[in-house]
This record gives C-alpha cells, sequence and structure tokens, in this order.
C-alpha cells in the first residue's frame, strides 16, 4: 500500500483531499504517537476522501523533538537533524525512502529554476556543520545533478568575485547563488564583486550565528544593493528538517506551497481554529511527501495567508525555540 501511496501523493489530478485522506488513514495506522493524538481528539478510525481538510488533527511539531516520530518499522534510509544551538533539544526526522525527498526537492527547485539551464553556487555558513543538515543535503543533491557540472558550494569567509564564476558567465547559465540569509550579507561585507543582473539569488532565512533580526524588506534591499542583482531576482526558500518539501517565494516575500502541500493559519490559542487572510496565527503545514513521518504538522512560525492562498512567516511565537528556520521579522 505505501508503495502506491508514494505515487498518489505528488499525482495533482488527484483532489487533495483525497490524497490526504489515503496518507492520513496509513499514518493513524502505523505511526503510534499519532495515532494517540488523533484519538484523544476523538478520531479512532478511518477518515473518507470527503472528510474537511481542516479538521484532520496538526500535531505540534515539538514532537520531533520528543521522540522518533515513524510511521514505519526497520531502520531510516536518512537521518535529519534541525540545528539547535547549546543545550537546544534538537529535531530528528527520520527519513524511510530518500526517493520521497529527492521528488521533492527536484519537482518544486526545478519548476522555479529549470534543470538544463541552472547552476548553483552554494554559501552556507551555520548549515555546514551540521552534519545532519536536510539543506545541505538538498543543495548536494542539486549540485550533483548539474548536467553542466558548474554548480558547487563557495569557499566559506571569502568574497565572491569574477573570477570565481567566470566559467559560469561565459557559459551562458543561469546563475543561483542559494545561501543562509545572514551568511549572504557576510559575503558582501567581505567585499564580494557586484554579479550579472541576470543572476537569481535565493536566501533561507536563518543562520545559527545571527548578528541581529531585521525585516525581510530590509533583507532584500540589502541583498540586492550588495551585489547589484534586481529585486525581483531575490527570493526566498521555506524548509525545515521536520518537512521534506519546500516553499518558494519568487521576486517577494509571499510563499506559495507546492500542490501536495496544504497550508493554513491556525488560532495559536485554538488550534482547530483557521485564521482569517491576513490574521496572524500558528503556521499549519500538510506536506504528503512526509509519508513515513507525520505529514499533518502545527509548526511555531507566526505567518499570515492571503485570500489566494500565499502564506508569509513573519517570525517565531516567543515562546518558541530559535532555530535555524525562516525566523527574520517582517516590518510590514
Amino acid at each position: 500500500m505505501s508503495q502506491s501511496l508514494q505515487h498518489l501523493i505528488f499525482d495533482s489530478s488527484v483532489p487533495f483531499a483525497e490524497r490526504a485522506a489515503s496518507v492520513f488513514n496509513f499514518q493513524r495506522s502505523s505511526n503510534s504517537v499519532y495515532s494517540i493524538f488523533t484519538e484523544v481528539l476523538g478520531i479512532s478510525g478511518d477518515i473518507s476522501n470527503d472528510f474537511p481538510i481542516h479538521k484532520i488533527p496538526l500535531i505540534p511539531i515539538r514532537v520531533f523533538k520528543e521522540g522518533e516520530i515513524k510511521s514505519y518499522e526497520g531502520t531510516a534510509d536518512l537521518l535529519f537533524k534541525s540545528s539547535g544551538t547549546g543545550s537546544m533539544t534538537q529535531s530528528r526526522h527520520f527519513v524511510k525512502d530518500r526517493s520521497l525527498y529527492i521528488k521533492a526537492i527536484e519537482k518544486e527547485f526545478y519548476r522555479h529554476f529549470p534543470k538544463e539551464s541552472t547552476s548553483l553556487l552554494c554559501y552556507t555558513p551555520g548549515y555546514a556543520e551540521n552534519p545532519h543538515s536536510s539543506l545541505i543535503w538538498m543543495l548536494n543533491h542539486l549540485v550533483e545533478e548539474d548536467p553542466s557540472g558548474l554548480s558547487r558550494f563557495l569557499p566559506l569567509q571569502k568574497p565572491l568575485k569574477k573570477e570565481l564564476i567566470r566559467n559560469l558567465i561565459d557559459s551562458g547559465q543561469s546563475i543561483v547563488i542559494f545561501g543562509a540569509a545572514f551568511g549572504l550579507l557576510d559575503l558582501i561585507e567581505v567585499g564580494s564583486d557586484s554579479l550579472p543582473e541576470s543572476t537569481h539569488i535565493v536566501e533561507t532565512g536563518g543562520m545559527k550565528t545571527h548578528r541581529r533580526e531585521i525585516s525581510k524588506t530590509e533583507l532584500r534591499n540589502m541583498i540586492s544593493e550588495g551585489f547589484e542583482v534586481p529585486q525581483h531576482h531575490i527570493h526566498s526558500e521555506y524548509g525545515m528538517c521536520e518537512l521534506l518539501s519546500q516553499s518558494y517565494a519568487i521576486g517577494g516575500e509571499w510563499f506559495e506551497a507546492p500542490d501536495w502541500v496544504k497550508i493554513s493559519v491556525r488560532d495559536a490559542e485554538d488550534p482547530t481554529k483557521i485564521c482569517d487572510p491576513l490574521e496572524p496565527g500558528k503556521l499549519g503545514i500538510i506536506d504528503l511527501a512526509n509519508l513515513y513521518s507525520s505529514s499533518f504538522i502545527l509548526t511555531d512560525d507566526m505567518a499570515v495567508m492571503d485570500e489566494s492562498g500565499r502564506f508569509k512567516v513573519l517570525g517565531r511565537w516567543k515562546k518558541a525555540e530559535m532555530r535555524g528556520c525562516n525566523f527574520l521579522i517582517d516590518s510590514e
């Protein structure tokens, strides 16, 4: 059954509610933690395809810190850990089948940045020290899959000079620089050259050694001015070790989720309540690619959603632990 589910979750011809119901029924019966959680909330059996999506219980994301959240038996193919520092307890994501992660990575990244014409330069201080970083694993995969062979990781704490990327500039490949937000600012400060206007920059909002919190708007302005790249070529990525899917904000600050992911914003005091458009709440995520862990998650990120279903991350709830995700506070 699980093999057929792996194909179903990415099949956009099937209504999302039907895909979500199938994954819920699988995880309710095979994930002991989620089974107990849903039973306490009054769901002790399978749900039908027309079950309201917003009524599927979202488990608090902290469970990834408290135990092994698995919808399978046996050993994990991959283990990802969050970038917790000091005494902070790290989240752990046990991944049964890396092919699900690969499919989620490729379908969404290549939708925005076509494989045959894109080369990737990665600058990831704060993540590189974590041997179990899901972000580093993702970028490694994208670098290895580049048909041109020109993608690579940039050396840390060294300026980005045109000479270092001359082959990319001369090849005509579309250049995408993917980096930790404050790492990109450091790259500017150490004397990096301006980049071709056609360059795209993707920031992933967070770094363990950040200096201060700034607004997303200020960050985008600083990156655009520092590298002399137009604002509409500055993008953001939203992801975390507990999720196998990423969302991208292309040329702005509003994220769009992949078609196998459903976003909602929940009342912090009553997570069963959906917030109105532009009303801040906790970000709820149904990530069907999390087939073998937990797909139904209530994060500790504060967000708003517009009427079209796009979402904007505003920061972290004050009581939530800071970690290497999208914690930049938006001043708007």
